[in-house]
């Protein structure tokens, strides 16, 4: 089967596609569904009680009181 032009025969090209450039044809396949993905899964995981994650800190909490140096660690 000849490589087919897509604005010519768009069936038969996503066929020759998927047979002879699997590569290619699964990764615009799989590419595709990304904007689809990006509106139906946020709700569906809000329904299902997964809501938003805690902020992650980004300094480290400092300890209130005299700071304790350690004994017996000499040289």
């Amino acid at each position: 089967m000849a490589p087919v032009s897509f604005w010519t025969a768009p069936g038969q090209y996503i066929q020759w596609a998927a047979r002879y450039k699997p590569a290619i044809f699964w990764s615009i396949v799989l590419g595709s569904m990304g904007p689809v993905t990006m509106f139906t899964v946020p709700p569906i995981r809000r329904y299902f009680g997964d809501g938003p994650r805690p902020q992650i800190p980004l300094t480290y909490p400092i300890p209130r009181g005299p700071r304790r140096i350690p004994q017996g660690y000499d040289d």
